[in-house]
């Protein structure tokens, strides 16, 4: 399967990262959000880190030109016809994915490969509004994505063989390790990520110790480079609560139970880095 051109649809922190390191490895990426703003936001995004780069000399200045031109920005999904390979990075809501791949399913070469990003959702439950499930698989990058190599690549209950095949040796391309991982709440990354961050949540709960304290004692005790609560905010902690709750439903087990805390600051609109506030305050 020859693929040249890939479409990346939601222009977010995860999906223009994902934009940025296909165009790295030289692919035509079409960026695509339902609103103008969005996909703008995402190219100087995308653009700011590659000045950086050259900045460490990293990166020419030709080179940038190069990777930037290689870019389509568009609102309008129907661009996907042209991709022969999409992947979705909206927002972790079962519904929108939903939506987006029944249009996809239409919209889309009949070769095209379709992947989600999901971080924990079912590829299968996604794959099933479509009528092509064979080609329908499931790419979990890591945050953030130009720096982090792993990639989950997760089979739907139908999906093909040539297909898994095909997205394998895409992701080798983008100097990135693929990883087979089965399908199932949370993958492996965020069943045993999200957990011991809710602990964490748990433990500031409690009163055990103060954030910072916390966030400590995970660095230095297990040589974590990030504290958890630290980690939670630049993940979203309306992001880990969602995946708490997919966990949640998709186990039935209380040990997946979202802490009060969690559900708290989300409700008060404190979703971390983004919002300016979470755990900790960002100015």
């Amino acid at each position: 399967m020859n693929i040249q051109t890939v479409m990346i649809t939601g222009a977010g922190q995860m999906g223009s990262g994902i934009a940025q390191v296909f165009a790295m490895a030289e692919y035509d990426v079409i960026l695509h959000d339902i609103a103008q703003e969005a996909v703008e936001r995402g190219m100087k995004g995308i653009q700011r880190n590659l000045e950086k780069q050259v900045d460490k000399g990293k990166l020419s200045s030709e080179e940038l030109h190069n990777i930037v031109d290689r870019f389509t920005l568009t609102t309008n999904l129907q661009e996907a016809e042209r991709a022969d390979l999409i992947i979705e990075a909206a927002v972790e809501n079962m519904e929108v994915k939903k939506s987006i791949f029944a249009r996809l399913d239409v919209i889309a070469k009949e070769d095209a490969i379709l992947a989600t990003n999901t971080s924990s959702l079912p590829i299968t439950e996604i794959a099933a509004v479509t009528k092509s499930t064979e080609r329908l698989i499931g790419m979990h990058f890591m945050n953030p994505v130009p720096v982090m190599k792993l990639v989950e690549i997760i089979r739907g209950l139908a999906t093909s063989q040539e297909t898994y095949d095909a997205v394998h040796e895409v992701v080798k391309t983008l100097n990135k390790v693929p990883v087979e991982v089965n399908d199932f709440p949370g993958f492996v990354s965020n069943r045993i990520l999200m957990p011991m961050i809710n602990e964490a949540i748990f433990t500031l709960y409690e009163g055990i110790a103060t954030k910072e304290a916390i966030d400590e004692v995970m660095k230095l005790g297990m040589n974590h480079p990030m504290g958890p609560l630290t980690l939670a905010d630049f993940i979203g902690l309306d992001t880990c609560l969602y995946i708490m709750e997919t966990l949640h439903e998709g186990f039935g087990d209380d040990k997946y139970r979202p802490c009060p805390l969690l559900r708290k600051y989300v409700k008060a609109g404190w979703l971390g880095k983004k919002t300016g506030r979470g755990f900790y305050t960002y100015s």
